[in-house]
């Protein structure tokens, strides 16, 4: 194991990659800071991505340059209610050679380095949990065999939040999976008339590479060497574990709560607080990379029960109170 001195030395190396990437990304995602940066930690950390967003808001668009800026082969699939599960992880076909009549397989667009499952709510539950062997274990079954996905190999899901009709949510298995819940919003006033402009013209801004696999698969490996202080350890397990109703923070929660956060949601904390304080040019995590990433590594780890659904209670407003006490 490297010590500290080697770790921090390396790490130094690769901080102007990271903030020049994010700076790319920047440069064509306009107005969105803060999504941009949870993707980027997402990545970083190893993990995938649920984008959750009304249309027009540039979800694909954030993909499509990821890809580009960070050097990984990407497919896109259109989720509908129609796909199967051979449409996304691929078939054998049967094939006549001069030695006779042999099966081969046809990959599908799982095997790829960044896989864009959009509208991934529209398709059947059967079709969903195509990915969740791929996004768990790294490889999938086909044919009764065990077949890897390429490494890295990162999911980024985007859903509509506002259209429902035909839509079939996604279980809580499968939510967990997703290292973060990413929410996209409108832009401010400022950022969507600097968009309308760069966007409507003869010459738009296009995407540049600016790492390769080798140099995102080096960072995601330092990521999880970064030192970590105990009041951020100690930080992430207090909030994850008052999020639940068997340990709630306060005693009204308790009666707010239907289940809370697993250990996967610290161990999301805690990998991707070390992606964004890399990505701020940063060697350690802070309490307030915690507190930034709270809400999108628990909202959908968590859920409120009918009564407080009624009332109005709302669950990033019961993560905006945890984070606070901090």
């Amino acid at each position: 194991m490297m010590d500290v001195t080697a770790i921090e030395a390396r790490l130094s190396a690769v901080v102007d990659r990271l903030t020049s990437a994010k700076a790319a990304v920047g440069d064509i995602i306009i107005g969105q800071s803060e999504v941009v940066e949870q993707s980027l930690a997402a990545i970083l950390a190893g993990g995938h991505a649920l984008l959750t967003g009304v249309p027009g808001l540039g979800k694909t668009k954030l993909v499509e340059t990821l890809s580009i800026v960070l050097g990984l082969a990407s497919r896109r699939v259109q989720f509908t209610p129609d796909l199967m599960p051979s449409d996304i992880l691929g078939s054998e076909v049967l094939d006549e050679t001069p030695a006779g009549r042999r099966f081969r397989f046809l990959p599908g667009p799982i095997f790829t380095e960044l896989l864009m499952a959009d509208e991934i709510n529209r398709a059947s539950p059967r079709t969903q949990s195509a990915l969740l062997q791929a996004m768990a274990e790294g490889h999938v079954a086909v044919a009764g065999e065990n077949r890897p996905v390429p490494k890295p190999f990162h999911v980024l899901a985007t859903q509509n939040p506002i259209e429902q009709e035909g839509t079939y949510p996604l279980p809580e298995a499968q939510l967990d999976r997703f290292l973060l819940d990413i929410r996209i919003d409108y832009p401010d006033a400022a950022n969507e008339r600097t968009m309308l402009i760069m966007t409507t013209g003869t010459a738009q801004a296009a995407a540049q590479p600016v790492l390769d696999v080798a140099e995102l698969i080096e960072a995601q490996t330092l990521v999880r060497a970064m030192p970590v202080a105990t009041s951020v350890v100690d930080g992430i397990l207090q909030l994850v574990r008052g999020a639940r109703p068997e340990t709630p923070a306060w005693r009204e929660l308790a009666a707010q709560l239907a289940w809370g956060p697993g250990p996967r949601a610290a161990q999301a904390l805690m990998l991707a607080s070390r992606a964004r304080a890399l990505l701020d040019g940063r060697l350690s995590p802070s309490l307030e990379d915690v507190a930034a990433l709270a809400a999108p590594a628990l909202r959908h780890r968590m859920a409120l029960n009918f009564s407080a659904r009624a009332e109005g209670v709302e669950l990033d407003a019961i993560i905006a109170r945890l984070t606070s006490s901090l």
